[in-house]
């Protein structure tokens, strides 16, 4: 059964194209640079002076030494790239971690958008491997897990959702020993014992999220639409929010809403991450534009913009990352 919020690495920790994204550990400094790098120039990949990124971080409670600690190691992992003019340094995403990223943008607000439909059949992947093949085997779990199974059993994985083209290249690439792949339906016993698929998640616990999700941003969503949220709380509350919530794509693979209990609460979630992401957008914007200005000596940083959730979604991300130079 998968625990609710186990799962660190929203973004897998191994090599794609020359960059390695950081786990998404919750408050760590290089998870932190990232979302907040992110979230404000990977349409563009516009510059970011160091010393507004380490400014930044520490709004957050990162000391000064671990900001530039994590700068100094995403930088080394891909993630970013740095450019020097006198005693000043900037930083700006590469090519390949904005475009990675601006996908996994794309599929955490493609998340629970649409009329939710289910053709009432499982994916299942069943696998078997040597004992000593243990490292083959964590590294097959860990992707299956990041892409929304689930184990029934112990070599039997299972998810609502279709295997997609993309997906089956990955498991092929990391499927040491014997692996199976089914699309099928679950036929009940008239026995004790029978199990359905959906009992390999915690419903209960994935619910529980749901509605602690919820109790955490309603109040802010009432002071947001008064405009009592601005500044550096207006750039916490939507870091935070997105990394949050960007955890429930893994946690909740779409779950068939006919097989959870009433009153599920996923829709309400989704309303809320959008209003309160979008709704926090500008004056979150002009607080990153405010900073980055004030370490550089009063030079503007008009290029630095907030992305709403229908951005993220359309992928017009994507689509102007290679027009933005190199």
């Amino acid at each position: 059964m998968v625990r609710t919020f186990d799962i660190e690495e929203i973004f897998p920790d191994v090599p794609v194209a020359s960059v390695r994204l950081p786990r998404r550990q919750a408050n760590s400094p290089q998870g932190l640079a990232v979302t907040l790098v992110a979230d404000y120039t990977m349409d563009n990949r516009a510059w970011l002076p160091s010393a507004a990124i380490v400014a930044l971080l520490g709004e957050f409670g990162v000391t000064s030494g671990a900001a530039r600690t994590a700068i100094s190691r995403l930088a080394r992992r891909g993630v970013l790239e740095g450019s020097r003019r006198g005693r000043h340094s900037s930083y700006r995403l590469t090519r390949p971690a904005a475009v990675n990223l601006s996908a996994g943008g794309a599929e955490i607000a493609a998340f629970a958008a649409d009329r939710e439909s289910w053709d009432g059949r499982w994916t299942i992947v069943a696998f078997s491997m040597p004992k000593e093949e243990s490292a083959q085997r964590r590294a097959l779990r860990d992707d299956l897990r990041w892409r929304g199974y689930a184990p029934l059993y112990d070599g039997v994985w299972v998810s609502p959702r279709p295997m997609t083209a993309a997906a089956r290249a990955v498991l092929a690439a990391v499927a040491f020993g014997t692996t199976s792949v089914f699309r099928a339906r679950h036929l009940e016993l008239d026995t004790g014992a029978s199990r359905s698929p959906v009992d390999a998640w915690d419903v209960a616990g994935i619910s529980a999220q749901y509605r602690a999700f919820i109790r955490r941003w309603s109040p802010l969503l009432r002071r947001m639409t008064a405009g009592g949220v601005t500044g550096a709380e207006a750039v916490r509350a939507r870091t935070e929010m997105m990394d949050t919530y960007r955890r429930f794509p893994v946690l909740d693979p779409l779950l068939p809403v006919e097989l959870m209990p009433s009153g599920w609460p996923r829709a309400r979630a989704r309303e809320l991450f959008v209003a309160v992401y979008d709704g926090l957008a500008e004056p979150a914007q002009e607080h990153i534009r405010a900073v980055a200005a004030h370490v550089a000596g009063g030079e503007q940083h008009s290029r630095i913009r907030a992305h709403t959730v229908a951005e993220l979604r359309a992928g017009a991300l994507r689509s102007t990352v290679d027009v933005a130079g190199a």
